[in-house]
């Protein structure tokens, strides 16, 4: 058991300095952006495309109003998704990794619930203009409640699991 600069006794599966694991822990996360970036960045590309088009001024208020809030939420998960890259490069070299991990950790949680709200959003405007159909609010929760359980009510469970006590 190791103590923790807050006087917190915790467990840690690594033998590594608390510099060696904000380095390692970096290094996941940048991973995980990374796949993150992409999805949100050509999600976003799309609809910014879609104001272009001939459909655009066919659809009524409420589509217009459902687009405008993707696009924004869009926009919103970008910027909290590329915000960590940002992050890294303001305070390289300033000797606070471990607080730069924990801060990028967070704008990287919040960019996957925008995330989630754009592709929701996304999802219910594109099937509502596809089939103009009541079973469609149903079809959209579905999928959401696909993706909290594959992004979220799994991840919390197995650390919840495995996690040791």
């Amino acid at each position: 058991m190791t103590v923790t600069g807050d006087g917190e006794d915790r467990r840690r599966g690594r033998n590594e300095t608390e510099e060696e694991r904000a380095d390692r822990m970096w290094g996941e996360l940048i991973q995980e952006v990374r796949v993150a970036q992409t999805g949100v960045q050509i999600l976003f590309g799309f609809l910014l495309t879609v104001v272009f088009t001939p459909v655009y001024r066919s659809l009524g208020d409420t589509d217009h109003a459902i687009y405008i809030v993707t696009v924004v939420m869009g926009a919103c998960a970008t910027g909290a998704l590329i915000g960590p890259v940002s992050l890294h490069r303001l305070v390289s070299g300033r000797l606070v990794k471990p607080q730069a991990v924990r801060w990028a950790s967070r704008l990287t949680f919040v960019g996957l619930v925008l995330l989630l709200c754009t592709m929701t959003a996304a999802l219910l405007l594109v099937l509502r203009v596809a089939t103009h159909d009541d079973y469609v609010p149903w079809l959209v929760a579905a999928v959401v409640l696909w993706y909290v359980l594959c992004w979220f009510a799994l991840p919390l469970w197995t650390r919840r699991r495995y996690t040791s006590r």
